[in-house]
């Protein structure tokens, strides 16, 4: 196993080096009429571009990051350089409108706004932060996440709310640092943003802070789930620690300063276009078709809104225009029921904004460029007969099923149809398959994997046919084939097999046929199915925990969350104690199947690299206060720093995190701050048009975008990431 590590300056170092008396200034953002001689030497400067040079009292500001905003456009629009090692930069291929032009970076605060058109030089003055806590306003959420102490390991197991204040079922220190990353409130927002690091107006007048948590998080339609989370983990204990670290906070305690970006983080392009309305929230988006992302080169973007509303937002990047693709149930007397407010929003008062009867969750796209959704299409009780026992599809007969909370949608944009599908299996993520099908493989299915046969479906229009759906069984008896088994609560039985709960969060069908997903759980595991020749009733699963030692503690990396597979079947997960961890089953020593190959029989499959923010304050481990949502890999060099490119979403870091050559690479959103993701697409629009015609699109999949540095009104947005060669590339 091996660990990568960023260290970061120290908040010393800055100070000395952005922060000193000498470095203060008051002067504006101010064009000029030539730049320095140095820049027009350098910059090649287009019509549909605008170059400057960025200085403060301490000279050229490097790694600062220059960001254009136009409202002239059909929806509001912005694109985000950084300068280079001289403080020059180059905003390229900009729309024809009037932009308003600012420098933001570590170290400064926002310089004014200078008003400028493409084809302009515009030279910048930044504003150098008066000092630390003005600078640290504009650290990412996770560095002051990092200020938060967890409790302290000999404080587990947890004893309950008459004993130590931690929930019972919490046994570990690192099963509890999973409920606080990514497992947790992490899981739907960032943490660490001004929004949650201090306490709302609306809940002063309570005595203490910890009246203030206990209050704030019932607010509004989300506050059921919180308390959920909070009950699981104990509320008692969990409330201290977050009151403990708003107050330390609120009392000036700082945290320490992040680097400026460096190398290749100055090359990165960041287009950016608001989407959907104030009141809904994205999970995911898709651009093309993950097995060929030449398809829809030039295309609209499609969303998902999970519980918010019943639409596909859609953005046509070439015209900047926005759209809508409503979505409904296959049952139309099914309408769903909005969550309940549990207590009144700081936000948004007891007005209930989420209404969705769909709940559509995950978007895929075919070589066709069809949209296909896990959505709901029924009331989740009400199952159809042929998902039954007594029933004769194949896959019911091998293992019938009951309830399922989602199933899928097909949206063709050739004819404006979306058509809802009723499937047995629940629904989370799709993928589709390389195989003559186009198979449709999906997570969320608690005791099954399911898939759908897209091309028969297409071909028919049957949707019972097309499905199919099968238990996790492990090879027990080692004979290399599925035999009876015995259930998850049995002894093991060396001469029969064994079914598993695994319960798969992500879903990603590898090019050998074999289908990866991940489990969610401490110290959770990913999990490899290798189909056959009729999987309902052949399809063998293997089960690979994270590491564990002898006393239950996790060795290194622990619980994943999103994970993807690489074109080499190498597995790449984001884990919750703020790794990325790299799971390779050719490693393996130890027999893949049999008695002893239950989780814990190929440590040596894994290795871990820490995520590049900082730990908890308290802990000492290896890791990082980040717990990326997702790991996505780009099979086709479709960013341009090579295929097999794994990608953390970076939820608390505001960027995207590129494992590139072993080293991390930031791509950091610095505006407007609160940047947080749960998904990636890679397109190449035209792929003899170098770093212009290729990049990762993504989306604000927090479900409080009204969390954002602009507050509430704030609509999600759509993200597309270039890479160019150099920071003045045009």
């Amino acid at each position: 196993m091996h660990i990568l590590r960023i260290i970061s300056l120290s908040l010393a170092a800055l100070l000395l080096t952005t922060c000193g008396e000498n470095g203060t200034s008051n002067q504006s953002a101010s064009a000029t009429t030539e730049p320095a001689p140095s820049a027009a030497a350098a910059m090649n400067l287009a019509n549909d571009d605008i170059t400057g040079v960025v200085t403060s009292a301490n000279g050229p500001e490097a790694g600062v990051w220059v960001i254009a905003e136009t409202r002239d456009l059909p929806t509001l629009y912005s694109k985000t350089v950084v300068t280079d090692d001289q403080g020059r930069y180059l905003i390229p291929d900009l729309p024809q409108a009037d932009f308003e032009v600012w420098v933001r970076g570590y170290g400064l605060v926002d310089s004014a706004r200078s008003d400028a058109s493409p084809g302009q030089r515009l030279d910048l003055t930044a504003q150098i932060a008066p000092n630390a806590a003005a600078a640290a306003e504009y650290y990412p959420a996770g560095y002051w996440f990092s200020l938060l102490e967890i409790p302290e390991a000999h404080e587990f197991p947890g004893t309950g709310p008459d004993g130590n204040g931690i929930g019972v079922g919490v046994l570990t220190q690192d099963d509890y640092i999973r409920r606080v990353t990514s497992g947790g409130c992490v899981v739907c927002h960032q943490m660490g943003n001004t929004a949650t690091r201090t306490i709302p107006d609306m809940f002063s007048n309570l005595e203490t802070s910890f009246d203030a948590w206990n209050r704030r998080v019932r607010s509004g339609q989300a506050g059921s789930f919180m308390t959920r989370t909070l009950a699981g983990m104990g509320d008692r204990r969990t409330l201290e620690m977050y009151a403990d670290w708003t107050d330390r906070i609120a009392a000036g305690e700082l945290p320490p300063a992040p680097t400026r970006p460096q190398g290749l983080e100055r090359n990165v392009v960041i287009s950016q276009w608001d989407w959907a309305d104030p009141t809904a929230y994205l999970h995911d988006l898709v651009s093309t078709d993950r097995r060929d992302p030449t398809v829809n080169a030039y295309g609209k973007v499609y969303g998902a809104l999970e519980n918010s509303h019943d639409y596909l937002p859609v953005l046509d990047p070439a015209t900047h225009t926005t759209d809508r693709v409503r979505v409904f149930p296959e049952d139309v007397n099914y309408e769903g029921e909005a969550q309940p407010i549990m207590a009144t929003s700081p936000y948004w008062g007891d007005e209930p904004i989420w209404d969705s009867a769909t709940t559509v969750h995950n978007p895929m796209m075919d070589s066709d460029g069809r949209v296909w959704i896990t959505s709901r299409a029924r009331d989740p009780g009400n199952v159809p007969a042929f998902c039954q026992e007594g029933s004769d599809h194949p896959s019911a007969q091998a293992f019938p099923l009951g309830p399922s909370g989602r199933h899928l949608g097909v949206y063709d944009p050739s004819t404006e149809t979306y058509t809802p599908i009723n499937t047995c299996f629940g629904t989370h993520h799709l993928m589709f398959a390389e195989d003559a099908n186009d198979t449709l493989w999906t997570s969320g299915g608690g005791s099954v994997v399911g898939w759908f046969n897209t091309r028969e479906f297409l071909a028919s229009g049957d949707a019972v046919a097309a499905q199919g759906w099968t238990p996790f069984i492990l090879d027990t008896n080692g004979n290399g084939r599925r035999d009876e088994y015995v259930d998850p609560d049995a002894a093991i039985d060396p001469a029969l097999d064994k079914r598993i709960n695994s319960g798969l969060y992500a879903v990603a069908p590898a090019p050998d046929g074999s289908v990866w997903g991940s489990n969610l759980s401490y110290p959770g595991a990913i999990v490899r199915v290798a189909p056959g020749a009729d999987p309902s009733t052949t399809a063998l699963t293997e089960y690979y925990e994270l590491p564990l030692d002898e006393d239950g503690n996790a060795i290194e990396g622990f619980s994943p969350r999103g994970m993807d597979i690489d074109r080499n079947g190498i597995a790449w997960v984001a884990l919750a104690s703020g790794h990325m961890g790299r799971f390779d089953r050719s490693l393996c020593r130890a027999p893949l199947n049999g008695p002893n190959a239950t989780g814990q029989h190929c440590p040596e499959g894994w290795s871990f690299f820490a995520e590049p923010l900082p730990q908890f304050k308290n802990i000492q481990q290896s890791g990082s206060s980040e717990g990326s949502y997702f790991t996505w890999v780009d099979q086709f060099d479709t960013l341009g720093l090579g295929t097999n490119t794994p990608i953390n979403t970076g939820n608390q870091s505001g960027s995207l995190l590129v494992l590139n050559d072993g080293e991390w690479v930031r791509l950091t959103v610095p505006y407007p701050l609160g940047f947080y993701t749960k998904w990636m697409d890679g397109r190449i629009d035209d792929p003899d048009a170098g770093w212009q015609g290729r990049g990762l699109w993504t989306t604000i999949s927090s479900r409080a975008p009204f969390h954002m540095e602009t507050g509430a009104g704030t609509t999600s947005k759509v993200y597309h990431f270039q890479m160019r060669p150099d920071p003045l590339a045009n």
